[in-house]
């Protein structure tokens, strides 16, 4: 199974993308913030890291810095996902680390082929399902 780990404060939103991705066959972990973001990836490993940037305790971008500072999360994909859509932060986010970039509100087709890619990518090889 490709385990997601989904880090989201609002509430309806956690809900609603959560909802998706199960319906998509991913497993998923849940945090509401980027250090409960920091330790459950790094006790988990999932396959890949969907971020809100807009998190309490630490910021996405905070997050972003702390997972590939550790090597034990280093490597794991993570997408931005959200609602700061400027070019600048677009280009902050992949400077600091992240692999890819989604704004909100969210394309769920372009998400999934995306997360798709980037698990294959890191795993050597074609996924055409979770």
């Amino acid at each position: 199974m490709t385990t997601i780990l989904l880090v989201e404060d609002e509430p309806l939103i956690r809900e609603l993308v959560s909802a998706y991705l199960r319906q998509s066959g991913f497993t998923l972990l849940l945090a509401e913030d980027g250090m409960q973001a920091v330790a459950t990836a790094s006790q988990t490993q999932p396959s890949l890291i969907l971020l809100d940037m807009g998190l309490p305790k630490l910021s996405g971008w905070q997050t972003i810095q702390q997972l590939r500072a550790n090597d034990t999360t280093a490597r794991i994909p993570i997408i931005a996902l959200t609602a700061y859509a400027m070019d600048d932060d677009r280009q902050r986010a992949l400077e600091l680390g992240c692999d890819a970039f989604e704004p909100k509100p969210i394309d769920f087709v372009s998400l999934i082929a995306r997360m798709r890619a980037l698990i294959a990518d890191r795993a050597g090889t074609a996924v055409e399902g979770p």
